[in-house]
């Protein structure tokens, strides 16, 4: 996705430190809490052992070769996740678009020190994040979050694709094309690539700069609805030096029909299942210096439990948290749907305390009852989150999947054909 790029994005980073209330019965309280909430990608703060100067995992320890953000990496070339110290819980490798458990099948060794692959090489000029959860002696948990990028020969077109093949995703979910290059010949491209649904509705393509085409119907799909994306690129002459090299299809299915409205101003979040209410949940979004953004997101990304780095996001070193629970990813610029552990319990349903992103309550580790995981286990990939009466402006159509907040007639005059 190319949602960084947007003029919303700027902000970079939607994270969560917990402030004190305006209420003064709670000035205390919060100001303590103030000094433990940071937030991250998803999140919000720092916990204990941090503050004492004892990391409370391996997270330092988890290595990834390639390193974090490298490009051009061979497809043959080396490829492991290992941890000196501790070992490793869990390693899931994707593709960009892939929207599974794994893209790369793989092996820790018999010690649990180690990951690499056990098929075959990478593929040429794919974008693949690397997830590794590690544990040490004492039972503390940490997470690493890395990238890097596949070579892929100056002259190849790649259209990186999401949601990925024989995926089933939530009724919200917008078709969206990556290119590793500037399209000079978008009409060309576009006649090329064709989005298909069983039953038929109507599809219309939308460019957003020259690098992404995103297609979408007029309304959320319905649930059981069969897409086909047929990818014809192979021959296709996509500017003076630009020759696609991709023939393939891309089928996926609409599952279950779910959406959630955040209203900031009540703090409350309310699930929808069939147009038929299922919860209504506590939560605290982002506070008045940083609201989260209002408008229709979608869900890109769900991880148990993730890194938050505020050197991902523009902040420096300020934070590093390594055990961020039941975070879903909302957009690139790094708004999410996450459970936080470390917030007074009378925050959520009472107060605004974040950067921008949406926490829930939760425990360490993540629970299973609690409002956090509970609707992590509800939630897919593809399902609709919609945030009411915020002080920010309306999300970037182009930040994440947001192309529902762009009117019918003002999405299909953004295809060129």
């Amino acid at each position: 996705m190319s949602g960084d790029k947007n003029r919303n994005s700027q902000r970079t980073a939607r994270r969560s430190p917990a402030r004190s209330t305006t209420q003064a019965g709670r000035r205390a309280l919060l100001a303590l809490a103030a000094l433990l909430c940071l937030t991250a990608l998803a999140g919000c703060t720092v916990p204990g052992g941090l503050l004492s100067g004892k990391p409370p995992g391996p997270r330092h320890a988890i290595e990834v070769v390639p390193g974090d953000g490298a490009h051009g990496v061979r497809a043959e070339g080396r490829f492991e996740v290992r941890v000196p110290a501790g070992r490793l819980q869990r390693v899931v490798v994707k593709r960009a678009g892939d929207t599974g458990q794994a893209s790369v099948a793989g092996r820790i060794s018999p010690d649990r020190k180690t990951w690499r692959p056990s098929a075959g090489p990478l593929e040429p000029g794919a974008k693949y994040t690397v997830d590794a959860v590690a544990v040490d002696g004492k039972g503390h948990r940490a997470s690493r979050h890395t990238t890097f990028t596949t070579y892929v020969s100056p002259n190849r077109l790649i259209g990186y694709f999401t949601p990925e093949n024989k995926a089933t995703v939530g009724t919200g979910m917008i078709v969206s094309l990556q290119f590793n290059r500037p399209i000079a010949r978008r009409a060309v491209v576009e006649r090329a690539v064709s989005v298909t649904a069983e039953p038929d509705v109507e599809i219309a393509a939308h460019w957003f700069g020259n690098q992404r085409l995103d297609f979408r119907p007029r309304e959320r799909w319905q649930p059981g609805t069969e897409v086909t994306v047929d990818l014809r690129l192979r021959g296709v002459k996509a500017g003076p030096h630009a020759f696609g090299t991709q023939q393939k299809t891309v089928r996926f299915r609409i599952g279950r029909d779910q959406t959630s409205v955040i209203d900031a101003a009540t703090h409350t979040l309310t699930v929808s299942r069939d147009d038929k209410v299922t919860a209504t949940l506590p939560v605290t979004a982002g506070d008045r210096k940083n609201p989260t953004y209002n408008g229709k997101m979608v869900i890109l990304e769900r991880h148990k439990v993730t890194r938050m780095n505020s050197r991902t996001v523009g902040f420096g070193g300020e934070y590093d948290i390594p055990d961020v629970p039941h975070a879903m990813r909302l957009t690139p610029s790094g708004t999410f749907l996450h459970g936080n552990y470390w917030a007074p319990p009378e925050v959520f349903g009472w107060d605004n305390t974040s950067h921008g992103c949406v926490g829930l309550r939760d425990i360490k580790g993540g629970g299973r009852g609690t409002p956090a995981g509970w609707l992590f286990a509800q939630s897919m990939v593809g399902d609709i989150v919609e945030v009411r009466n915020s002080k920010d402006r309306t999300v970037a159509p182009d930040n994440g999947l947001g192309g529902w907040n762009m009117p019918w007639e003002q999405w299909r005059q953004g295809s060129v054909l």
